[in-house]
């Protein structure tokens, strides 16, 4: 997902067992073969940067799934067509993050890093989940201080207090209650799914392949899952824990040791000769000098007039580390951060999304996740794990076992979470960054677990968030690409070094 996206949306992302499956291989019914005719009405996309080529449509699918017969809703999809009419293959669907992401412009985007034969072997298809906008939206309005990453995570207070966390969960439940409308009651994952599989037949596909990213795993497991002979060659990139009983709440608690597997990165970084970043002599003194300068804030935090909160406390700088620690691209903003703090000043306030953007965001990502499993009510769970979590993983300071708005929400699920299971065709290939603050290896080895047989998994030696075409490497970007375009998957599970 985009940066923008990552921070307004309520990401509760949480990772070797070999796969003893033979590669899938094309068949010479599908290459070549058109999709069918259908009657979605292509039109020229709304918006600024796309490629030409890519063009909009919506399909119609039931709001509630009980009652097909009911009301319906839109979802928005995109498309750059194959580049190479005679060697297409089918559709491949880009399954964004979040839970709050979508996918409308990667056709244009993150599409168009992907190798010729893989453009030529597929038509690229984007969609925007029920509840984003421009699909059929929603919007909790919920209190412009309850958008501060700060409060969309929740970080305990310094004291290890969750109450204030319980707080915002009523207040941000009670407010989707009150203006997010019938459809908060619609979004889940599993609908996600059921989504999916109304666009593929909307495009006139037998089978949809997909490289779903972050959450988009879990909607890419979920659609192998329920619809296991609609898929064709399935790219998992970045990966949590597929828990049937927890679903995000998993995910959450995961960002501690995602983090501890990171920090070391960033410590030899941040340290090292030459950088103009650079905070401390050695890596060794990087992790008590964050910590420090972090209960220093707690204690003394900084104006920071046009940010949100407009401070600099403890929890803006842990929340600046985990949002850093995605993309090692980004450590400089954490760096610059610890250096102007220490010397107690601050830099300019990081540019925000549009406010109505992080609304919808806000009340997908709080929907999905609220919607996908129960939750804890009373405060005391949470405060157990919170002091627990604080005890043995400091940098988190327990945020990743707090209380979301889940806490409070006001609709039990309808339907239990997703139990993926290894029942159906061995076509799936999982991709794994061995250091992923977001969803660590350790979540993705329990879903690699989950699909035994159906799946194979590339662990990368590298680190940050998204592996394939991102923050891989070169071996496990030949490996998964060389699988979209030839259906030659490994035979067993790889470490690309």
């Amino acid at each position: 997902m985009t940066k923008s996206k990552r921070n307004a949306a309520l990401l509760a992302a949480s990772a070797a067992v070999l796969g003893l499956t033979a590669p899938l291989t094309a068949t010479a019914s599908t290459v070549g073969a058109p999709a069918v005719p259908t009657s979605l009405d292509w039109a020229k996309c709304e918006g600024r940067g796309l490629d030409p080529r890519q063009e909009c449509a919506t399909v119609e699918v039931p709001m509630d799934y009980a009652d097909p017969g009911g009301k319906k809703i839109g979802i928005a999809v995109s498309r750059i067509p194959s580049e190479n009419p005679s060697a297409r293959r089918g559709a491949l669907l880009l399954i964004a993050g979040g839970p709050g992401g979508d996918s409308l412009g990667d056709p244009s985007g993150k599409g168009q890093k992907l190798p010729q034969e893989v453009r030529d072997a597929y038509d690229l298809i984007g969609f925007a989940p029920r509840g984003n906008a421009p699909s059929t939206s929603v919007s909790c309005e919920v209190e412009p201080g309850d958008l501060a990453l700060t409060r969309m995570r929740p970080w305990p207070a310094p004291d290890g207090s969750v109450a204030e966390n319980m707080a915002t969960a009523r207040r941000v439940s009670d407010a989707c209650a009150r203006n997010g409308g019938e459809l908060m009651k619609h979004i889940s994952t599993k609908n996600n799914a059921r989504d999916i599989d109304r666009i593929r037949a909307a495009l006139g596909e037998r089978k949809l392949s997909a490289w779903g990213v972050s959450y988009g795993t879990y909607v890419g497991a979920a659609y192998s899952e329920l619809f296991p002979h609609r898929t064709d060659r399935i790219v998992l990139d970045s990966n949590g824990n597929p828990d049937p009983v927890r679903a995000e709440r998993a995910w959450l608690q995961a960002l501690e040791a995602g983090v501890e597997d990171t920090f070391p990165e960033f410590a030899k970084w941040a340290s090292a000769p030459g950088n103009p970043d650079r905070v401390a002599d050695t890596a060794a003194e990087v992790r008590p000098l964050f910590l420090r300068l972090a209960a220093r804030l707690d204690r003394e935090p900084i104006p920071w007039p046009g940010a949100n909160p407009a401070e600099l406390n403890g929890n803006v700088l842990r929340q600046t580390m985990l949002d850093s620690f995605y993309d090692p691209d980004d450590y400089p903003t954490l760096a610059k951060l610890m250096l102007a703090a220490r010397k107690g000043t601050v830099p300019p306030a990081p540019p925000t999304p549009p406010e109505a953007a992080l609304q919808n965001y806000t009340a997908v990502g709080a929907a999905t996740i609220c919607n996908d499993a129960a939750w804890p009510k009373s405060a005391t769970g949470y405060e157990k794990g919170v002091s627990e979590s604080r005890a043995k993983y400091p940098l988190t300071a327990g945020m990743p076992r707090n209380a979301m708005p889940c806490a409070a929400w006001p609709y039990p699920p309808k339907e239990a979470p997703v139990r993926i299971t290894d029942r159906g065709p061995s076509n799936v290939l999982l991709i794994q960054n061995e250091r992923d603050p977001a969803t660590p290896l350790s979540g993705a080895l329990k879903l690699r677990d989950a699909l035994g047989r159906r799946a194979t998994m590339v662990t990368v030696n590298s680190t940050g968030h998204d592996a394939y075409l991102a923050n891989g490497n070169e071996c496990g970007d030949r490996t998964v690409s060389r699988y979209l375009a030839t259906g030659e998957r490994p035979g067993r599970d790889i470490y690309c070094r």
